[in-house]
């Protein structure tokens, strides 16, 4: 059992957390989020304020973890390759074509892949 006076270190500890007490979980991401953030320098505290207001809704529009993770990674990447992202941002500080549809052509088939079900306990 996690002692929920104290924030969780580990994956494991994380994980037994919110199987035992989802909103002491809940609690405890929401507390360890903001301890992080409240330790930024304060001229990007309110800017990484807004990026985990805007990772919370999607969090919420999702109707499950999994695509709660897909929205979130779709965002990730946005935010790399969209007009005054990372990946420009890197381009002009190294003066290098970092132009992805160049280095990644794509991919026009690939095969399919059966995948048989596997029956768990939980089934």
């Amino acid at each position: 059992m996690v002692n929920i006076n104290t924030p969780p270190r580990t994956f494991i500890d994380w994980a037994t957390l919110v199987k035992e007490d989802p909103i002491a979980f809940e609690e405890k991401r929401r507390q360890e989020i903001e301890n992080l953030i409240s330790r930024a320098p304060a001229r990007l505290q309110h800017r990484l304020r807004c990026l985990q207001w805007r990772i919370d809704l999607e969090r919420k529009r999702s109707s499950n973890p999994l695509s709660a993770c897909l929205r979130l990674y779709s965002m990730m990447w946005d935010s790399i390759l969209s007009d005054r992202g990372f990946l420009q941002a890197l381009q002009k500080l190294t003066g290098e074509d970092l132009s992805v549809k160049e280095r990644n052509p794509t991919i026009k088939s690939a095969q399919i892949l059966p995948f048989k079900r596997v029956k768990t306990i939980h089934q």
